[in-house]
């Protein structure tokens, strides 16, 4: 255990001196939109598909084209919350000064990139975004940029003890509940939308709502938070599969199954769990937990992305593997083929100078340095893995971050 240890702790230094040069800004793998030779061409700039395209051509290329065509580094809210949430981490860990700083430094970074137009503090990516079933604006809240957010900042609250993180965490819960639309079953359950200008039905979208709502409930012990939490954890484990995997949506086009955001669900359900206290959907997550570790990682440590074929190796879900191994209590019982994806990892997808790539396809990889898709998530479940590693004796299930002082 101690080699794996010092193994984590090297790696998440080259990583963090690689970050730091870069002052935390980077490219994002659906950032084309941000070129700005797209956008001086309006005949296909405002076209759906030639949006797509566009984009698409970006994330899959091998190359970065983004500097040819004036695509700009920036800070991206999301990749803001994860280093929040690292730093959090390593404070606890090592309760050094630099840390404390850091989560100085992301915690106002994150709080002056919110969104002010909706009912709560509220968050959205720094590009617009075209996807097949909707369009985003730049900047246009959804709910999963602002979960991240709100659950950094109540990260930050918890290691600070400032009200204003607390305060941020619960206007994000307005948003949530009050911009967002819902998709109802016949029960009364439903899903939250992925943003207040879609209806589309995402499973871990509605889920991390979920999460954030309980988490805020943890503190303010608010029932309608967890209620609420509730129904939408109902209607997204109703909609678990039989062998235990989620499809990523209900449109017909989503019907796939990928790793990391099987992750996304079987976290948010423990989280869930440790917050509010409410056993139901036990069940479900053990089941997930069972398909999750027996069709996402081969027996030599390589983490598949789709459920149905090996390639390609996506570094965020190495990442979220080692989260949801260790937010879910599954690391220890699993500790052998665990170890063996955080070594493939570091060894196949960590550079010479430190960053993570993207992608390792059978016959190509795409190498370019994402700072929110690679290096923050990798930052986050390393942070994630010291944490556990130095607390988790103490720490009681998986509920290191809940903190049961519920005020009425």
């Amino acid at each position: 255990m101690e080699k794996i240890t010092e193994k984590v702790s090297l790696s998440l230094e080259r990583l963090s001196e690689w970050c730091e040069s870069e002052q935390y800004k980077g490219y994002d793998p659906y950032d084309g939109l941000n070129s700005k030779l797209f956008r001086s061409i309006p005949l296909i700039s405002g076209n759906r598909y030639a949006r797509l395209a566009w984009i698409q051509l970006f994330k899959r290329s091998p190359l970065n084209l983004r500097t040819i065509a004036g695509v700009p580094k920036d800070y991206n809210a999301k990749a803001v919350a994860l280093f929040l949430s690292a730093f959090c981490n390593l404070y606890r860990v090592y309760g050094k000064q630099e840390h404390f700083e850091k989560i100085r430094f992301f915690s106002e970074k994150l709080i002056s990139l919110r969104n002010t137009s909706w009912s709560g503090s509220c968050w959205g990516y720094n590009f617009d975004w075209q996807a097949r079933a909707f369009f985003q604006p730049k900047n246009m809240p959804t709910v999963v940029a602002t979960t991240f957010a709100g659950c950094a900042l109540a990260d930050a609250y918890y290691v600070t003890g400032e009200r204003k993180f607390l305060d941020h965490a619960r206007s994000a819960c307005d948003f949530v509940l009050k911009n967002l639309n819902r998709t109802y079953a016949d029960d009364g359950s439903f899903a939250f939308s992925y943003s207040p200008v879609d209806r589309s039905v995402v499973f871990n979208a509605s889920m991390l709502g979920s999460r954030l709502l309980s988490r805020v409930y943890s503190y303010t012990g608010e029932r309608d938070l967890a209620a609420n939490a509730g129904l939408s954890m109902k209607f997204c484990c109703d909609n678990q599969r039989e062998d235990g995997s989620w499809v990523y949506g209900k449109y017909d086009f989503h019907h796939w199954i990928d790793s990391f955001h099987t992750g996304f669900n079987l976290e948010c359900i423990s989280d869930y769990i440790n917050f509010t206290g409410d056993n139901s959907f036990e069940t479900n997550l053990n089941r997930g937990m069972e398909y999750y570790l027996s069709n996402f990682i081969t027996e030599e440590g390589f983490p598949k992305y789709y459920n149905n074929v090996t390639y390609p190796a996506d570094i965020h879900s190495s990442a979220q593997l080692i989260v949801t191994s260790f937010k879910t209590g599954y690391y220890d019982s699993n500790i052998s083929l665990i170890n063996k994806v955080i070594t493939w990892t570091i060894d196949n997808m960590q550079s010479e100078k430190g960053y993570f790539i993207f992608r390792k396809n059978k016959y190509f990889s795409s190498r370019i340095p994402y700072m929110r898709w690679a290096q923050a998530w990798m930052f986050y479940a390393f942070s994630i893995f010291l944490l556990y590693r130095n607390s988790v004796r103490t720490v009681s299930n998986t509920s290191e971050f809940s903190n049961k002082s519920v005020t009425t």
